[in-house]
């Protein structure tokens, strides 16, 4: 009998500053490499949905964000790893970035989002946000 993995809550941060979105793009040695993302990780124990998301945001780009509002959940399967990615639509407190895991990011209007090449839990999010915010 084969058990079904639990799902992993991940948390992501879809970034507005001057009328722009930032996309994250994967490094080489991340799962999905040079997929573009909205940027943000695993929430830990008992941590909650914002202070994980500020967490990652802070260890990933090095910046500080506010948080706006949640947007609905993607529910996603990647062979054996079940994910519920968790959106949030987020402001920046401070405008250093630093890429300390992606290979770039591009600031772009919504738009122009669908241009990149997402990885799949990401995809719906974008969907979803370019329908609710267009």
């Amino acid at each position: 009998m084969t058990s079904t993995p639990s799902v992993i809550r991940v948390t992501c941060a879809i970034v507005e500053n001057e009328g722009k979105v930032l996309c994250a793009q994967r490094s080489e040695s991340m799962m999905h490499p040079l997929k573009w993302e909205f940027p943000g990780g695993k929430v830990e124990g008992d941590e909650d949905l914002e202070t994980c998301l500020k967490r990652e945001i802070k260890e990933e780009l090095g910046v500080e964000i506010a948080i706006l509002e949640q947007l609905p959940s993607n529910f996603h399967i990647y062979s054996n790893l079940r994910l519920e990615l968790i959106p949030f639509r987020c402001s920046l407190q401070t405008f250093e970035i630093d890429l300390l895991e992606h290979s770039q990011i591009l600031w772009l209007p919504i738009n122009e989002l669908k241009d990149l090449d997402w990885a799949e839990a990401d995809v719906p999010i974008v969907d979803y946000y370019i329908r609710t915010y267009k």
